[in-house]
Order: C-alpha cells, then sequence, then structure tokens
C-alpha cells in the first residue's frame, strides 16, 4: 500500500513538472492531478495552453 501511494505522488510530481510551463503552473497541475488523478492531470496538460501563448497568434 504504501508503495502505491509513494508511486500515485511521484506521478503527480511529474505532471506538476510537465505543467510548469502551461497555464495553471506548477502546483495546479500537482494538486489537480493529486486530486483527480495522474491520468487526468496527464489529459489536463496535455489540453492546456503555453502559459505564453496569446489567443489571437497564429503560426
Amino acid at each position: 500500500m504504501p508503495v502505491l501511494l509513494i508511486l500515485y505522488v511521484c506521478l503527480s510530481l511529474v505532471i506538476g513538472v510537465l505543467g510548469k510551463n502551461r497555464k495553471f503552473g506548477f502546483w495546479g497541475y500537482f494538486f489537480g492531478s493529486l486530486l483527480l488523478s495522474p491520468v487526468i492531470g496527464l489529459l489536463l496538460v496535455i489540453a492546456s495552453d503555453s502559459r505564453n501563448s496569446k489567443a489571437g497568434e497564429q503560426g
């Protein structure tokens, strides 16, 4: 059981690192993946925009 908990938290940390330059930042994706699941957190990171992107920008 503790191994699964450690794995769950580590996966959430990885999701947080992947999302650090995204819209909600490290903490947003980390806590999102902790509360929901790392799989849902990964989907949120993939679906989100980069922090620096502009809505009307093309190219």
